[in-house]
């Protein structure tokens, strides 16, 4: 992972809360999560506060401060809509939020008991969120970007990865997705980071889905890349048909083999640097393990 730059303790949170939302002060706190952009911490029964950890990530908090309250009454599942806003203080350099907990497990953790229920849920979050996007909607460097912009990373990622099952295939799957058609319409809204340990499954069902940090525009097979990521080979077939019928204007001949090679190359990331996080590594293992049992798909 990439290491803090900044030391995000209970005890910043408290001196944080203590001056700026001090009727929050007193509510226990406990780390949740230790991510590559954020520290979330338990606040109370409620509250989740989310503190980026490298000021790479402070402007990802902007972004969800600005846009969720725009988005989220379309989207058909929870998502972590900001209740307060944070700013700088002594010691900590950068916005902060406070959001609301969701309750669930990561899907990375935890995975739907019903797949085929998950299919459908997660296809209908996708076609109410691939609308289009504004103008000023955030831009991402790596995220809704046509693919071949990735070809130094993924080659990078796959070396640091070393001797893997099928290295023939693997590079199949990514000359196909280079060939592939290019994404020519009007740039939808995209979630830009949608893996499994940022899906929610509550009671066996996908509950929610969380941190919209790298909420962008542009190419939504970025997003699509979820159907390897954490659906099984049986049920994508409904996620496909199901999106497909959603958002007609968003489909192109390429769309699904360029959604393929992202799963591909996120799946490498996990793998080449998740070494110190389980969770992420078990997602980058099922990644390429699904899209190269998919290769004849």
């Amino acid at each position: 992972m990439p290491a803090a730059e900044v030391d995000v303790s209970i005890a910043l949170l408290g001196r944080l809360l203590a001056a700026q939302h001090p009727d929050l002060a007193g509510l226990p706190s406990t780390v949740l999560a230790n991510g590559w952009d954020n520290v979330i911490f338990r606040l109370g029964d409620d509250l989740l506060a989310r503190l980026p950890r490298r000021a790479m990530a402070a402007a990802l908090i902007a972004h969800e401060l600005r846009w969720l309250p725009v988005l989220a009454p379309e989207l058909p599942l929870p998502v972590p809509v900001p209740l307060r806003a944070g700013a700088p203080g002594p010691g900590y350099p950068w916005q902060w939020s406070i959001v609301p907990y969701l309750p669930g497990e990561p899907a990375a953790d935890h995975p739907p008991a019903d797949p085929l229920a998950a299919a459908a849920a997660l296809a209908g979050f996708l076609t109410a969120l691939h609308r289009p996007a504004p103008p000023d909607a955030p831009a991402n460097p790596v995220r809704g970007i046509p693919l071949a912009r990735r070809a130094e990373s993924f080659a990078a990622n796959l070396a640091a990865v070393g001797p893997i099952a099928d290295r023939a295939a693997v590079l199949q799957v990514w000359t196909d997705a280079l060939a592939a058609p290019v994404f020519d319409q009007p740039p939808v809204w995209l979630h830009g980071d949608m893996h499994p340990a940022n899906i929610l499954v509550y009671q066996g069902r996908v509950s929610a889905v969380i941190d919209f940090g790298d909420l962008t525009s542009g190419d939504p097979a970025s997003d699509l890349a979820v159907a390897w990521m954490l659906l099984p080979e049986k049920v994508r077939p409904v996620f496909w048909d199901q999106y497909r019928s959603g958002v007609p204007t968003v489909l192109d001949a390429g769309l699904w083999a360029r959604a393929k090679g992202w799963a591909l190359a996120l799946g490498l990331v996990f793998l080449a640097h998740s070494a110190d996080n389980p969770q992420l590594l078990a997602v980058g293992e099922r990644t390429l393990r699904e899209v190269l049992a998919d290769q004849g798909g």
